[in-house]
């Protein structure tokens, strides 16, 4: 990832959670000074420990619902990489109330705190939750439905304070609508864990993995790489059409979860032959959950130069690898 970003002094929030760490890493990687902001709610302190050896470095152990914390958190900062919020459809739906406290005024927090310490650039993660009962594919930035979780509203409330912050204080901001993230660092384990990770720890356990409904559900999963990139792009951008807007990050391609538990058999195999023959469940579609979600990335290749390198099968290939070397 050849871009040009260093010396520059950059928050990132949820900064020990899975996108989050990946992020500092790159960041330090490419000679910039990280804060990291994080409440270890669902964040990993394992992944972030050896970043503390890095003088560059700098970890808040605060909570962005807490105005001070993320006061704090900004001083003296040129960038923030909004990362941290409470995600899951299914936990939404549990507790919406803590979910909107986290992902709505938690945001809003971050976003003022940003605005009054004088920062350049607020790139924030949105999600492609916000495109909802909408049919049409692939999903295209200007054309959503109406949100079919708690979750969902949460995310689609950022980008229309974001877009609000831009008109009304001229404060740069640019949203990211994640697709299905998967990569190294993922947690496999807990009640809300993400798919990918989830079915590699069973096949890796030898258990029968779960799938909600027929495995006919698509997804445009998306390689954590493919992410990284597109925040960076999005920090060094200097389009000024390209600002102020939300993007589509994904891959570009779906499949199905039949194909994903095909690839990681294969894959899983490679190390130990036996999870070819791990039986797969089948229970009950999941409340809150689209049937099929393909992204346009159009968008963001024109505005953002965004190429994203790595399809499922490649990804797939990486992760596998780091979860059999790290679990």
């Amino acid at each position: 990832m050849n871009i040009n970003l260093s010396e520059k002094k950059i928050l990132v929030t949820g900064g020990a959670g899975f996108i989050g760490s990946n992020l500092c890493e790159t960041l330090l990687d490419k000679g910039n000074q990280v804060v990291c902001l994080d409440n270890f709610a669902t964040g990993k302190r394992e992944n972030i420990t050896h970043l503390h050896e890095n003088v560059n470095f700098t970890l808040i152990e605060g909570d962005i619902r807490n105005l001070e914390d993320c006061k704090k958190a900004v001083e003296g900062v040129e960038f923030v990489l909004h990362q941290a919020a409470l995600g899951s459809v299914p936990r939404s739906i549990k507790d919406p109330i803590t979910s909107n406290d986290v992902n709505v005024s938690g945001f809003l927090n971050m976003l003022t705190a940003s605005r009054d310490a004088g920062v350049k650039r607020f790139v924030y993660a949105a999600s492609s939750s916000t495109y909802g009962d909408s049919k049409g594919l692939p999903k295209v930035e200007d054309v959503i439905g109406k949100p079919l979780s708690p979750y969902a509203i949460t995310k689609y409330v950022n980008e229309l304070y974001a877009d609000v912050f831009a008109k009304t204080y001229g404060f740069e901001t640019i949203g990211l609508r994640y697709f299905n993230v998967f990569g190294r660092k993922q947690d496999p384990d807990g009640a809300y864990a993400a798919v990918i990770p989830k079915f590699v720890g069973q096949f890796m356990k030898g258990e029968s993995p779960t799938i909600n409904g027929d495995g006919n559900f698509s997804r445009d999963f998306t390689y954590i790489d493919n992410v990284l990139q597109a925040n960076m792009l999005a920090l060094v951008t200097e389009n000024t059409e390209a600002v102020n807007t939300v993007y589509n990050v994904a891959y570009g391609d779906r499949n199905t979860l039949n194909d994903l538990i095909g690839y990681l058999k294969e894959y899983l195999s490679e190390f130990d032959e036996t999870i070819l023959n791990v039986n797969v469940t089948h229970g009950p579609n999941r409340v809150g959950d689209i049937p099929h979600s393909l992204a346009s990335v159009d968008k963001a290749k024109k505005l953002l130069n965004y190429n994203p390198q790595f399809s499922l099968q490649e990804g797939l290939k990486e992760a596998v690898k780091w979860y059999w070397e790290n679990l």
